[in-house]
């Protein structure tokens, strides 16, 4: 004879131990891109493509979202925002997607405060990413590490490779080895984050985010910096290079 469990009633009978990872996220995407130019002479810089994969950079960003769990974002178009615009709209997404324009330059902290603005669920936390960003990494992983310290927002941190050859030296001077770009040995900003409701009350209406409300929840012990896990790929496409050097990693990848 077996006792049945109560049962159940109410949509909150079983919380859900998983509803810190955000289903929402912000994608800034106005930059002019101009270090990418003649690419971004006639389309956004989100909107170039990987060479050899015909699907522009953003339409990569929103896949990886919607494969990590996120339901609706919200694009902050700039530079040339109507080609992205037509872009979305006739793109098949596997994620819900609103566009939003800056009538006048807010600064990066404002741009992102406009745009969170326009998520649908202000109550819950969010991902956010630069729009320029290639990666593929766990954001569950991300949201988990965010949640167990309690942050108010969390970065991704990446250790991005230097462009020059580096030289070691022993103690006495001698040259003892010659090394193709090494790995940095700084953590960066990768450009990904994710943040609890309350962030977007903290950002500037007008203004850089990054001087202003992390240094402050950085001496609050409220900022957190989750390092990119080994082996997983990250790369930002700042330069014709970049794009060039995506191209060759992809095919790798693949083969």
């Amino acid at each position: 004879m077996t006792t049945a469990e109560p049962a159940a009633h109410g949509p909150h009978a079983y919380p859900d131990r998983h509803a810190h990872r955000p289903t929402q996220a912000v994608v800034l995407a106005g930059g002019q891109g101009s270090r990418l130019r003649p690419y971004t002479d006639d389309r956004p810089k989100p909107m170039v493509e990987i060479p050899g994969t015909g699907t522009p950079i953003i339409g990569h960003q929103l896949t990886w979202l919607a494969e990590e769990g996120v339901t609706d974002a919200v694009v902050s178009c700039g530079h040339l925002a109507e080609v992205l615009q037509e872009w979305l709209d006739q793109a098949d997404l596997p994620l819900r997607v609103t566009t939003v324009v800056e009538k006048e330059p807010l600064g990066r902290g404002g741009g992102l405060k406009f745009a969170a603005a326009h998520l649908p669920h202000q109550d819950r936390p969010w991902y956010a990413t630069n729009g320029d960003i290639w990666t593929r990494f766990s954001l569950r992983e991300m949201a988990d590490f965010h949640h167990e310290r309690e942050a108010t927002a969390t970065l991704a941190l990446a250790r991005p490779r230097i462009p020059w050859g580096a030289v070691e030296t022993d103690a006495f001077g001698h040259i003892t080895d010659f090394v193709e770009a090494p790995p940095s040995p700084f953590l960066i900003n990768a450009g990904l984050y994710v943040f609890s409701a309350e962030f977007a009350s903290l950002l500037p209406d007008v203004g850089d985010h990054e001087r202003t409300t992390f240094p402050r929840l950085a001496r609050a012990k409220r900022l957190a910096g989750f390092p990119i896990p080994q082996g997983a790929y990250w790369r930002a496409i700042d330069t014709a290079k970049d794009l060039r050097e995506a191209a060759k990693e992809l095919a790798a990848q693949t083969r």
